[in-house]
């Protein structure tokens, strides 16, 4: 059955989401950044929240759960690693299932951000709630996993259809186009350039974005074809030019 996806501003740059499965009214809260702005959101929405789906421990994804749950009393899903910052009541790892309604998420396995990241597939709605693991034009710094941790990781996200729709946690894109431009001169990136400039100089967010754009334009999933040589050392390569980017 179909989903309806809100997209919310959180905290500085993070994006927030609610997922309400038609079938049945049942919503999730894909990560809880701020847990007043996914209160607020509820409240605007009128739905009913029944999960909270976490990505990865970190606090601006998971803070928000204790008083998420408290006003709604969601249960809470995500990676066991959660319990490092925030309550959590079921944990679920890559190859686990997670049923919203009629809806069921296939859960990923997408560490290198996080050793326990995982990302949450709707394969009947193509698309993939994902976290810090891939961003628009970019992906999730390396704080625990490795670079081939982390390449497995989005070469399992860039398998998923072209047509899945990919949410993302922050609005990270202007500064990934320009460090993307450094790498890359050929028009397909050249011209979304210019879109996520317009974009984000009129205010709008440049996410979701979609696994066949990123696999066309993102130089973290091309970084074969970008650098050459060893996949895992020119995703190094490509990684590491990126942390000491200042653009």
């Amino acid at each position: 059955m179909p989903i309806e996806v809100r997209l919310f501003p959180c905290l500085s740059d993070n994006y927030g989401y609610l997922v309400r499965d038609t079938a049945t009214g049942d919503t999730a809260a894909v990560d809880t950044p701020d847990g007043q702005a996914v209160l607020g959101e509820l409240q605007a929405s009128g739905w009913c929240l029944s999960l909270i789906l976490n990505t990865h421990w970190h606090p601006d994804h998971t803070q928000g759960n204790a008083d998420v749950q408290a006003a709604t009393g969601a249960q809470i899903v995500g990676p066991a690693e959660v319990r490092r910052a925030a309550p959590l009541d079921r944990e679920v790892k890559g190859g686990d299932e997670v049923v919203l309604g009629r809806t069921r998420f296939q859960v990923l396995d997408t560490g290198g951000h996080t050793l326990g990241h995982i990302s949450y597939y709707d394969a009947a709605n193509h698309a993939a709630f994902v976290g810090d693991t891939l961003f628009a034009l970019g992906c999730g710094r390396l704080f625990e996993g490795t670079p081939a941790m982390m390449w497995d990781s989005l070469q399992r996200l860039s398998a998923l259809p072209d047509e899945t729709t990919v949410y993302c946690a922050h609005e990270y894109t202007a500064s990934n186009a320009r460090y993307a431009l450094t790498l890359d001169r050929g028009e397909a990136l050249a011209t979304r350039a210019r879109e996520v400039f317009a974009a984000r100089q009129r205010g709008e967010p440049t996410v979701p974005t979609s696994i066949g754009v990123e696999k066309a334009t993102n130089p973290f999933l091309r970084a074969l074809e970008l650098v050459g040589g060893d996949p895992v050392t020119a995703f190094t390569k490509i990684r590491a030019g990126k942390d000491d980017f200042k653009g």
